[in-house]
């Protein structure tokens, strides 16, 4: 599926539960793991709490996604059986 960031951001707000595995590739960083929490605040605010997945890296992190929009590039939404790719374009 193909975005633009703004899209991308309201696809999180509307369809990424708790729980739910999120990979987010954003400038030159790719954050993979399980949403923990998601804090939203209307249309303004949109910050996901995430456990990361990784062999040396093992944290808790909290992405605000309306700080990151603009570097947005690809997004992996894996629910249950279920994935998602989204791409974003500007």
């Amino acid at each position: 599926m193909n975005l633009k960031s703004g899209e991308a951001i309201e696809y999180i707000r509307n369809n990424v539960k708790t729980y739910d595995t999120l990979e987010i590739s954003f400038n030159r960083i790719f954050v993979p793991g399980e949403v923990l929490d998601i804090i939203t605040d209307e249309e303004e605010s949109l910050k996901i709490v995430i456990q990361m997945n990784g062999e040396l890296v093992n944290d808790t992190i909290m992405l605000d996604m309306m700080e990151i929009e603009d570097d947005l590039l690809e997004i992996r939404h894996i629910k249950e059986e279920e994935s998602v790719i989204i791409v974003v374009y500007a």
